[in-house]
């Protein structure tokens, strides 16, 4: 049986695809190898959304081919579709394959057997043009509903992809070249994966999209977010759903009681807010101001007092001056959030932000970024610090020890509880403590 390895870079929708491919390879007849080094083919599934995030995929590539010089690395994801030629031509690649043609990737990766084909100067090999096979329009490139329902792996908390793309055009953003226009699972298929997962014993489902809120938009009449997440309570026995990311626009005083009025959906909200400036907001093309995204807020913290509240900040958009930044500071300050992911502005070939004036320099990007995540661990010592005593059921995951097992709180806190325990249970424990990066637990 040929074997394949594959390795995920960036946000959940690409963990979604990741179980995707490899649920069609397996289904093909390909073993899958849990290290590259032995691996006939290796599959990289990247992500673009920042220049970090390209780098880090060529670094990857280089380890991988020179531990495994034979095998047929297949390059897929984001910075496959955005930059497919730039890819093909890094040393070791043999197969480039867009987001719109993921599902020919076992039959692509056959091309390239035997492995005798990979030897350096033949074809395939190393020293030609790697292939490339994309599609330049995604829009009609449906969300599928049967590799997400996939029951393969690791069945704590699985991704189920619901929606895909984005039509907002926020200055920084290079997802809507390389995802295409907003596209949704049918409600139905959404229920079926749901009831499958269900079946096979998981308890908790992640949904997941690149502009999650947006889903059922592109249906006739619409089918809002709300509604789907009525119907997998009313119709499925899963105990526990999450969301992924939700923009501030999606977050309405309706759908902050939908969850608030259900213990089956986890209090737990990541709601992008990229600055706390209106003028750098207003720059970046995102629609709303301060006082809105504030508004939002209020709604969760009202009605979901204990809710984990999570945002994502871009330190260093172009033209973000000095008072611009402490404006960014002051806001998150006062905002009732959790944690952030801090990304450092990296302008992305085909944005506006990368036509710009005003580039910063990039000790002054690393600084603000290191300012802002300094504040992102105070306010996650505040949360966790205000939970400490508290009694609550807890999921554990596949990370243990001899002594440990790590688990996932509803509202986002990772605790460690006393001895080993099976991944994938529910544990009801109380928050004794508190530290850098855990809560320690035990349970009741």
């Amino acid at each position: 049986m040929p074997t394949f390895s594959i390795e995920n870079f960036g946000c959940r929708a690409t963990e979604a695809d990741a179980v995707a491919i490899r649920h069609g390879m397996q289904t093909d007849g390909w073993a899958n190898s849990l290290d590259h080094e032995g691996a006939e083919v290796v599959i990289l599934n990247t992500c673009t959304v920042t220049a970090a995030a390209d780098s880090q995929s060529r670094d990857a590539i280089r380890k991988i081919h020179r531990a495994n010089p034979k095998a047929c690395i297949i390059i897929t994801g984001c910075y496959a579709q955005r930059a497919p030629e730039e890819v093909a031509s890094l040393e070791g690649v043999s197969c480039v394959v867009g987001n719109g043609r993921q599902g020919e990737i076992p039959a692509l990766a056959r091309d390239f057997l035997p492995l005798s084909k990979l030897r350096i100067g033949e074809p395939g090999g190393s020293a030609d043009r790697a292939l490339v096979f994309t599609t330049d329009f995604l829009s009609e490139t449906e969300v599928e509903a049967g590799s997400n329902a996939s029951l393969t792996g690791d069945m704590t908390r699985p991704i189920l992809k619901i929606q895909d793309g984005c039509n907002n055009r926020c200055a920084y953003c290079i997802i809507p070249a390389v995802r295409g226009r907003s596209r949704s699972l049918a409600p139905d298929e959404v229920i079926g994966s749901v009831r499958r997962f269900a079946a096979a014993g998981v308890r908790e489902v992640v949904l997941s999209g690149i502009n999650l809120g947006s889903y059922g938009r592109d249906f006739s009449p619409r089918v809002p977010l709300a509604s789907v997440v009525r119907r997998i309570l009313d119709e499925t026995a899963i105990e526990q759903i999450r969301f992924s990311s939700i923009e501030p626009q999606h977050i309405t005083e309706d759908f902050a009681g939908l969850v608030a009025s259900s213990k089956r959906i986890a209090p737990h909200f990541h709601a992008p807010l990229q600055s706390g400036c209106d003028r750098i907001l207003r720059a970046m093309h995102r629609w709303y101001r301060t006082a809105h995204y504030a508004t939002r807020i209020e709604f969760l913290r009202k009605m979901l007092p204990e809710s984990a509240i999570g945002a994502d900040v871009i330190a260093g958009f172009p033209g973000e001056t000095e008072s611009d930044f402490v404006a960014t500071l002051s806001f998150v300050r006062q905002m009732p959030l959790t944690y952030l992911h801090v990304f450092s502005f990296s302008p992305r070939p085909g944005t506006e932000a990368a036509t710009l004036s005003g580039v910063l320099p990039g000790n002054v990007i690393r600084e603000r970024a290191r300012a802002l995540r300094a504040l992102s661990e105070e306010k996650a010592r505040s949360f966790r610090a205000a939970q400490a005593g508290s009694d609550i059921c807890a999921l554990t995951l596949s990370h243990s020890t001899s002594s440990w097992t790590e688990a996932l709180t509803p509202n986002y806190l990772k605790v460690r509880i006393a001895g080993r325990h099976a991944a994938n249970q529910w544990r009801r424990v109380r928050l004794t403590a508190n530290s850098e990066d855990v809560i320690a637990s035990r349970p009741l």
